[in-house]
């Protein structure tokens, strides 16, 4: 990139962008609305995208897979460089800003895995105990979801809060 800007060989079309990505240009467009990436418009009004997206788009994709929502990578790009690498410090404070909704996230999923062989759904497995466990589906006042499944400590199971179950 030269002092006055990127050149016309640093800049991506979004067909370009989308290949190299391997997301889809309707998917790259949405970023853009989003504020995830940016793009300089030609003067037929065309896209283009200079390489450093394809970091940003990375990210993204990576923060995702961690279990991170996209308003939350916008947060963390926002704290980052757009037309250069983050340097060290930069992407250690964001990294550090990650750590405790990465352990949130495996918190839940160790507690989704100690779940998994007792409660699915409005709170189990079972078709004929279902009805017993949440009669008028008393989990639904809880909120949306499997509330059982959300909520619930694996040990105490899907007994409803009046402890009227009796087997």
């Amino acid at each position: 990139m030269s002092a006055h800007g990127p050149s016309r060989h640093d800049l991506l079309t979004i067909g370009q962008l989308a290949d190299r990505s391997g997301l889809a240009a309707s998917a790259l467009r949405y970023y853009e609305k989003l504020g995830l990436i940016h793009a300089t418009r030609t003067t037929g009004n065309q896209r283009r995208y200079i390489r450093g997206t394809l970091r940003r788009i990375a990210f993204v994709r990576a923060a995702q897979r961690v279990g991170l929502s996209l308003d939350e990578a916008k947060v963390a790009l926002d704290r980052l460089p757009e037309h250069r690498a983050p340097s060290g410090a930069e992407w250690d404070g964001v990294a550090q800003s990650w750590q405790s909704r990465i352990d949130e996230q495996i918190a839940e999923l160790e507690r989704l895995k100690a779940k998994l062989t007792g409660c699915i759904g409005c709170g189990c497995l079972s078709l004929t105990r279902c009805a017993l466990y949440n009669a008028a589906d008393r989990a639904g006042a809880a909120g949306p979801g499997a509330r059982y499944l959300l909520t619930r400590d694996p040990a105490t199971g899907p007994e409803p809060a009046g402890g009227d179950f009796t087997e």
